[in-house]
Formats: C-alpha cells, structure tokens, sequence
C-alpha cells in the first residue's frame, strides 16, 4: 500500500483510510523474530546523510571520498581486462580465506612506508576494508556487556558495529595531541573498580575520523604501556596514515608493540575504496582466532579485487600517486581552514589538521547541530553532525566538514553558505530563544 494509492481513492470514507493506513504501517509478524542483537543495528547518520548530499545545487562537506579523478582509470581498466582475460580462472574462482600470498606480501611494504618494519605475510589477514575488520575483533573478543574505550569523538561506522555487539562503549576525551593518557588510565580504572571486563581500546591515531587530531607520538607508547597492564588489546586503525601532508608519517604503536595491537589498514583512501579491500595485521598468537572468524564471514576476500589491487602495486607508481593525493588534499584542507577564518562567525572554533579528510569545528555550548541540517540543506550545503561520532545520547555542539572531494573553490562557497546558518544558531542561543 503506498500513500499514492491513497490518494488515488480520497473518495473512502476518512474512517477507511484510516484503517487503510494503520494495516500498511503495522508491525510485520516477522518482527518478533528479530535477535536483541538485530535491534542494536541502526543506520548510519552519515550513510542518510550521503544520500541527501546526492541531490543537484547541493555543496557536500559530508562525505569523506577520496578524489579518484585522479587515477589513471583508463589504464586500470585495461589492467583490469587483462587480469579477467589471462587469469580469469584464478581470479573469478573462491579464494584463500586469508587472502592472497602476493598482496600480503605487498601489504607489508606498505606498512613498512610508516615504520611497521617486522610484519610478516603469515599474521595478516584480508578483510572487507577495515570495516570488517573491526566487526571481526568485535566478534572475536567481545561477548555483550563487555567494555570496549573508544576516543571522543570517533569513526560511526566502529560504533555501529559494537552497538550490534551489545558491547558498552566508553568514551575517553581528546584534547589538540590526541587521547588523553591520564584520563585513559583513571577511566580503565574506574571501570574495573565496578567490575567490568574491558576488551581493547579502539583509536584512529592518525588524523582521526571526525575531528582530523593526530595522537601525538611521544602518547603513543604510553597509551600502549596503559592498555598492556591492564590486559587490554589496542585495536589500531590506520587508514589516513600514509595521507600526512608533509609526507613524514608518524610511527605507529603497533610498530613496536606487535603483541599488544592488532593494526587494521585499508587500500579505501590511499587506492579505491569501491574494491573494498583492507587487513588486519594480528599479534602471531591471536592470528588464528581473527582468521577464522573473519573466513567464517566472508568465506574469501574476492580474488579479482585482490588482483588488481596487486597489479596496482606491482606496475603502477602508487607512491607517486600517495604524493598526488597527499598535495591535493593539503591544498582543499588549506582552503577549508582559510574559509572558515574568513566566513565563520565569532564564537567557533576548529582543528586544524596535518593529514587526512576532515576538520572538527566546535559551536558554543547550547547549539544542537543536528537540527541546523535541515537548514543547511536549505542553504545549499551539508555537513555532519557531531552527534553521530559519540556513543552518548544527547546533543552535540560540534560538526564534521570533510574537504577530500570537494575543489577549492566550492569548499569556500560551502563554507559561506554554511555560516550565516550557524551565525543564527548562535544568535537564537544567545537570546534563549529556540533554535
């Protein structure tokens, strides 16, 4: 029953369509069969968001795509042909359920780039982007009620996942270095003095998604040291580190912690992120647990896409091409960052990041973001809301832009067109008037 087809038939009586109505909208019997877990899944304020930003005349500051018009397309078409043509059999057959042994291999290089010196092809597993690999630790280590620590703010796609595994998340505060050390060990503390069973601490230490603060690295360790004496694993996501802007990525904790971090990276924003296509590199005396858990999922990571992704690595300049991205996004970051120091109203402020896709802008206290969407839209221009990087209920004074996709020149008119949006946000706050 659709609300044309009401429509249609205006002529029933109201009485009728009312009847009409409420069967159309009733709960389905299937309903009751839902697991508690199934509840927990919600959709992605971003993902609802992406969809709004799809619409013509709209700026979109939302989504966090890298730019592939940068890539040699036509030329990976053609490899891509080839692959199917000459090795089709291998390539569009199942596959290992670890993934193949050249781009485990490759990875490892890669991994190399920033400081991971002694991994080895046998400890890391393919995954479905780094998103899967998250739900896989999550699977793998947490039964519900367990705790797991994230940073304040962080990735919403990791909160959906714990959320669906009925875990209890537990924010720790960030200030312009990164998690806050102290503040991590008095609250592992806190928690264990109530008995509760923490698992890992989930951190994006590298430009973190939303708020684009680095973790600096002289915390970096003593987190590491934090999480060994209580027992509790460091789930290490790393997608954005190679994007550091000056092209002098910092160390990260698994490098010299490989029995105390599973380190999760992804080909999503330094190749495509449509290839899907990450890995987990796991502690040698956790690997067999996460790779089973993670075939059990998946069965195999797709061998095509595997391929490719090797032959992008073997043939093609991929550093040059992280040297491309690494300018492109310093310059939309810079313009980002000049924008709003020239539109925004007083009373705001922002991160400024050395890397990655996203800058974290900071209302006063008593503006809710979120309803400023719609008006946003409005105006022509989208953003995200702070509410959707926090376990927390409630509002949120904060924002997320993202300047990865978006030329210079519309990233200022987004901004222009963003501010008077806020500037009345502020205004309406200030006079206690509702927003």
């Amino acid at each position: 029953m659709t609300h044309e087809t009401l429509d249609a038939g205006a002529t029933l009586p109201a009485e009728a369509i009312d009847a009409i109505e409420r069967a159309a909208t009733a709960a389905h019997p299937h309903e009751e069969l839902f697991s508690t877990r199934a509840a927990n899944i919600k959709q992605s304020a971003v993902r609802d968001v992406f969809d709004i930003s799809m619409q013509p005349g709209l700026v979109s500051l939302a989504g966090g795509n890298p730019y592939l018009q940068s890539l040699p397309l036509e030329k990976l078409g053609q490899t891509a042909a080839r692959i199917i043509a000459e090795e089709g059999m291998t390539a569009l057959q199942y596959g290992g359920g670890q993934g193949t042994e050249e781009l485990r291999a490759q990875i490892c290089t890669i991994m190399a780039a920033e400081g991971i010196v002694d991994a080895a092809p046998e400890n890391i597993v393919i995954t479905a982007g780094s998103q899967s690999a998250q739900d896989v630790a999550t699977k793998v280590f947490c039964n519900p009620g367990d705790v797991v620590l994230v940073e304040n703010p962080t990735y919403v796609g990791a909160l959906n996942t714990f959320e669906a595994y009925q875990v209890q998340v537990e924010p720790i505060e960030m200030d312009d270095d990164g998690l806050v050390p102290e503040l991590l060990e008095a609250r592992i503390a806190a928690l264990q003095a109530e008995g509760k069973n923490i698992k890992f601490l989930y951190t994006i230490p590298n430009f973190n998604n939303p708020s684009g603060i680095t973790l600096a690295a002289e915390r970096r360790q003593q987190i590491v040291d934090i999480c060994r004496s209580a027992n509790i694993i460091v789930l290490e996501d790393n997608p954005y580190g190679l994007l550091r802007f000056d092209g002098h990525p910092i160390a990260p904790m698994r490098a010299a912690n490989p029995d105390d971090v599973i380190y999760l990276g992804s080909f999503s924003k330094i190749f495509a992120p449509g290839l899907r296509i990450g890995w987990a590199l796991v502690p040698a005396h956790l690997q067999r647990r996460f790779y089973l858990a993670s075939e059990a999922v998946t069965l195999c990571p797709p061998p095509l896409n595997q391929m490719l992704v090797s032959a992008y690595l073997r043939e093609y300049d991929w550093e040059g091409q992280i040297e491309t991205y690494r300018a492109l996004y310093a310059e939309r970051c810079r313009a980002l960052l000049s924008a709003l120091d020239e539109y925004m109203p007083a009373g705001l402020t922002w991160t400024r990041p050395a890397g990655g896709f996203f800058v974290w802008v900071t209302l006063p206290e008593g503006v809710d973001t979120y309803p400023l969407l719609g008006k946003a839209i409005d105006a022509g221009v989208v953003f995200i809301p702070g509410a959707a990087f926090s376990p927390a209920d409630g509002p949120s004074n904060k924002l997320r832009l993202a300047f990865s996709a978006v030329p210079p020149d519309t990233i200022a008119e987004g901004v222009r067109r963003l501010a008077p949006v806020l500037a009345d946000a502020i205004e309406a706050t200030n006079e206690g008037a509702p927003q």
